[in-house]
């Protein structure tokens, strides 16, 4: 991705330097805690638990900072452009839509981390927090992201995780994760699943929909790496990996295939109502 000497955006705030003690998120894993912060946290009914989640930030003591290396500063360098390219193309898209676009702040972090959703370990991997509009990062995620889940390492494999988590946002602003957290408490686990596959797979539409826009910032490869990582992250292929076997009823992100496909459905068209994924999954 062409990135160098490009605006930065002034959402990023940069928490590397410091390590974090407090209380965590309960569940454990890289899934594990990725799904109850999904599950307990979405849209408009997680500014209710911000005032009690904030005494757990209370609670956190943090060391003094040290020193980032230069390749930690260019990485945060690297992240804050590509976070100002989401924020100019929703600002485009929600102003062509007759909206007005709230930027999403970004918290870079190593270890452990206090957000008003709770606490997490960098195990979570990136996730975002709807009680603050914040985006969470620990980059050594995305090591383990291509060791561990074989996608291919690449800028643009963390361009896209980016993209997705701005979509969550997107989704917070428009009312979609409130509704959907609102319909969940009345079906079946199974059932409230699916909205959940909708949810995630429609974030995926909207990273390949910013990726349409931005497509002037594209290098050789590129696509090729978000649609890698796309893959790796799919519900299937996490749970041959882990425990050996998938079960698609607790299936929550959607399968690699669905992964990909919508990711691309969003870059082919660049139409932001092509992306009801709520529709095509009933």
């Amino acid at each position: 991705m062409k990135w160098e000497g490009r605006r930065q955006s002034k959402n990023v705030e940069d928490r590397r330097g410091m390590s974090s003690t407090g209380k965590v998120v309960a569940g454990g894993g890289l899934i594990g805690i990725i799904l109850l912060l999904i599950n307990l946290f979405g849209g408009e009914s997680a500014q209710n638990l911000a005032p009690i989640l904030e005494q757990l930030q209370q609670q956190t003591s943090e060391t003094p900072a040290q020193p980032l290396s230069t390749e930690d500063q260019k990485m945060g360098e690297f992240v804050a452009t590509v976070l100002a390219d989401t924020e100019d193309v929703w600002h485009r898209i929600f102003q062509e839509n007759g909206l007005t676009y709230k930027e999403p702040g970004m918290v870079l972090f190593r270890s452990s981390v206090q957000s008003a959703c709770g606490g997490a370990t960098s195990a979570s991997g990136p996730f975002y927090c709807p009680a603050d509009q914040k985006i969470y990062m620990d980059l050594d995620f995305f090591d383990e992201l291509q060791t561990r889940f074989g996608a291919k390492g690449g800028d643009y494999a963390i361009a896209y995780v980016i993209a997705h988590e701005v979509g969550h946002h997107v989704q917070t602003l428009l009312g979609t994760s409130g509704k959907v957290r609102q319909l969940q408490q009345k079906l079946s686990k199974a059932e409230g699943n699916k909205l959940s596959v909708s949810l995630e797979l429609q974030a995926d539409f909207y990273a390949g929909l910013w990726t349409h826009y931005n497509q002037k910032y594209l290098e050789e490869g590129d696509i090729e790496e978000a649609l890698s990582a796309a893959h790796a992250v799919g519900d299937d292929a996490i749970q041959k990996k882990m425990q050996g076997h998938v079960v698609p009823d607790s299936f929550t992100h959607g399968t690699s295939e669905q992964r990909v496909k919508w990711f691309g459905k969003g870059f082919k068209t660049g139409d932001i109502k092509q992306g009801d994924t709520f529709a095509a999954l009933n």
